[in-house]
């Protein structure tokens, strides 16, 4: 059977000119757009954490009742994912990211106006139906607008939210919650989204593909459930929310469906998740490779305010003030991260990163109380430098040898990916720190307890090498602009 060739993914203007000049402003200017509305979703699956128990007293619930809300907002993402790709391509993927952030403003504003437990709930689903949407379609529209050449460095503003935004929301929830009301962590939504809505309509791309495919919506119904009792399951494993059964029955039933899942996209014509694409060598290194990466990066956002508050005893604000300097971190890379791929190539930074960011990790279980605040802040500075670097370059490499018109199905797919690696990690981190707690018979959770979780999750995430190690010299290299140096003496000495 012939190879398939592998086309160009994105048009490449002029490299200089006015054109060109015009060109890169517009592609930094669509990837600001589709960051603030990443920033947005991924702000607010975390924000809420600090708020839990005055939104609880004002809804006269428990704040471990009120857990539901942050379970049913994961259970919503995890079900609609899967849909986001069909919806691009059919309805257009300007429209759907307009309306997704719209959908997200109005479960924003449902939350705001609660009044009770299920009125709460049914507002987080909404939220969490426009956040499923606007990750994967606001990156396919990305990709599919930006110029190729350019697509590290877009892809770079896009990262930042995942790694700022887990960060950023625990801080900026206890503040407002202290210093104004919990609703605002609502409201603060409404006008980012309005704008975010403008600036994504006059500036974005992404009209309905010309290939129109029948929706499986059997197919949807397996991949929807399997990935939501996943997720879902992992999430809260290890954190006594439910019983061990019914954690056991979520992840048991979610592999099962996305076991029949799996049987049934060998029969239909266009899967929701389309798993032939692990066939590319730079796709199967970021979905895999990047699975066991986010690993370690999915559990900091729930170690470190549980080590800080837990172990050192800061309250919320504070805790999430050191924390916070991971995303400082984050926000250097931007600057670099294109001149660094550009020298040393996607493999070379891919398998060396992955080492060091997984030592910043580990360095984070040498942490105890005699431990200087400004060195604990200096580790998460610079750790949150070379993740952000590692977060770009898994997620412009995916679509290197991702032709046109499967764009939609890769976005998709590696949207699952992330969803599920990172409840992967939580769920990691939760069960190795009850371990230690439990061996040491003591009901009082200590810095060291802390220590084994740091080492697991950042092994799991060093493991990545062993699939980024497979690429060829060259993976990426149209994106990346790296040439391979030309061995000239041997050359020489061979004429």
């Amino acid at each position: 059977m012939p190879r398939t060739r592998i086309e160009p993914v994105l048009h490449v203007s002029s490299p200089c000119g006015s054109s060109g000049n015009q060109s890169m402003r517009r592609d930094r200017l669509v990837a600001l757009v589709v960051a603030v509305a990443l920033f947005m979703e991924n702000l607010d699956s975390t924000v809420i954490g600090t708020s839990l128990p005055a939104i609880a007293a004002d809804l006269g619930t428990s704040p471990l009742t009120l857990k539901l809300a942050v379970t049913s907002y994961l259970l919503s993402l995890a079900v609609f994912i899967p849909m986001s790709g069909f919806a691009a391509d059919r309805y257009g993927g300007r429209r759907v990211f307009c309306i997704a952030i719209a959908v997200f403003v109005l479960g924003s504003i449902g939350c705001a106006l609660s009044r009770s437990l299920a009125g709460f709930v049914a507002a987080r689903v909404v939220q969490g139906m426009g956040g499923a949407m606007m990750t994967p379609v606001g990156r396919l529209v990305l990709i599919r607008t930006v110029d190729k050449r350019a697509l590290v460095d877009v892809m770079a503003w896009v990262s930042m939210p995942a790694l700022a935004g887990p960060i950023m929301g625990p801080p900026l929830g206890g503040f407002i919650t202290t210093f104004a009301s919990w609703h605002w962590i609502f409201l603060i939504n409404v006008p980012m989204g309005l704008l975010g809505i403008v600036l994504a309509a006059r500036f974005l791309e992404g009209g309905p593909t010309a290939e129109r495919v029948r929706f499986d919506l059997v197919g949807m119904v397996l991949a929807g459930t399997g990935v939501a009792g996943l997720a879902f399951g992992l999430s809260v494993a290890g954190l006594h929310d439910l019983p061990a059964s019914v954690v056991a029955g979520l992840v048991i039933g979610g592999a099962a469906s996305m076991v029949a899942y799996l049987f049934r996209s060998r029969r239909v014509p266009a899967s929701v998740l389309d798993f032939s694409l692990l066939a590319l060598p730079t796709f199967r290194a970021s979905l895999l490779g990047g699975f066991l990466f986010r690993i370690g990066v999915g559990a900091l956002p729930f170690l470190l305010p549980l080590m800080m508050q837990l172990g050192f005893k800061l309250d919320p604000f504070q805790s999430g003030l050191v924390t916070f300097s991971a995303a400082l971190g984050a926000l250097t890379m931007k600057a670099v991260a294109a001149r660094i791929l550009k020298y040393l190539g996607f493999r070379t930074v891919l398998v060396a990163n992955a080492l060091v960011s997984a030592g910043f990790i580990a360095t984070c279980a040498a942490f105890s109380q005699a431990t200087p605040f400004a060195v604990m802040i200096v580790v998460l500075l610079v750790g949150g430098f070379f993740r952000s670097l590692q977060f770009t370059s898994i997620n412009a490499m995916a679509y290197a040898e991702i032709r046109p018109e499967r764009m939609s199905r890769a976005t998709t797919l590696a949207a699952v990916g992330q969803q599920l690696s990172l409840s992967t990690g939580v769920a990691l981190s939760a069960a190795v720190v009850e371990f230690v707690v439990h061996q040491r018979a003591s009901s009082m959770i200590d810095i060291a307890d802390f220590h084994a979780a740091f080492l697991l999750v950042a092994a799991v995430s060093a493991s990545s090498v062993l699939l980024f190690m497979q690429l060829p010299r060259d993976a990426g290299a149209d994106l990346s602009h790296h040439q391979q140096r030309q061995p000239d003496r041997l050359n020489q000495t061979a004429r």
